[in-house]
């Protein structure tokens, strides 16, 4: 009798081992999918009459550069004077780095801040000063299928506050410039990090 309930139990625990080893990898596949957030192609949300709300979280994208035509260079007349910070969707730069080209989807940020000091301890310069503006540009041929590029653009203004919702920008007004003067509608010549992201990795 001992012998047997010996064996008896000894059966249970093989199978309830089995059973656990069984349902690890199952354990692990899900606790991977909880642990590692969700890509989403709605870095932008509009609303039903297709106007366009300000991104959330941008600051936390791919950081791709800062242009910047300031005045003094520009007879006192630039027509972009302030620093433009600009951000793409992780998701979208992720693509470019394999492909070179912008997905539909792709979402650019351009944060707008005036040329404050121009004296530092490092010397004389352009030092960026307060927040000015904020602007969005993006590619969706299927919701801006009358675009050039499928590319739309979006001003939330130059002065704070801020608008919260806006309707896209005349073609005139910022898209018939980047069809003439960018590759792709984007000026990515002056973005070092999209420059980098295409060079063959050094062994």
């Amino acid at each position: 009798m001992q012998v047997r309930t010996i064996i008896g139990f000894s059966l249970v625990i093989c199978a309830i081992a089995t059973i656990g080893v069984g349902q690890l990898p199952q354990r692990r596949v899900q606790a991977q999918e909880k642990s590692t957030p969700a890509m989403t192609k709605s870095w932008v949300e509009f609303t039903d009459d297709g106007k366009a709300k300000q991104p959330v979280g941008y600051r936390k994208w791919v950081f791709i550069g800062t242009p910047v035509t300031p005045n003094d260079l520009n007879d006192g007349e630039a027509s972009f004077p302030e620093f433009h910070n600009v951000y793409m969707d992780p998701e979208s730069f992720a693509h470019f780095e394999k492909t070179g080209e912008y997905r539909d989807g792709t979402v650019l940020v351009k944060e707008l801040t005036s040329v404050g000091a121009k004296k530092a301890s490092s010397g004389n310069g352009y030092f960026q000063g307060e927040f000015t503006g904020l602007e969005i540009s993006v590619k969706d041929s299927k919701r801006f299928i009358k675009e050039p590029g499928g590319w739309a653009y979006f001003s939330f203004g130059h002065k704070y506050p801020l608008k919260t919702v806006v309707a896209k920008n005349d073609v005139a007004s910022c898209n018939s410039c980047h069809e003439t003067n960018a590759k792709s509608f984007v000026f990515s010549d002056f973005y070092p990090v999209l420059r980098a992201s295409l060079k063959p990795s050094k062994k």
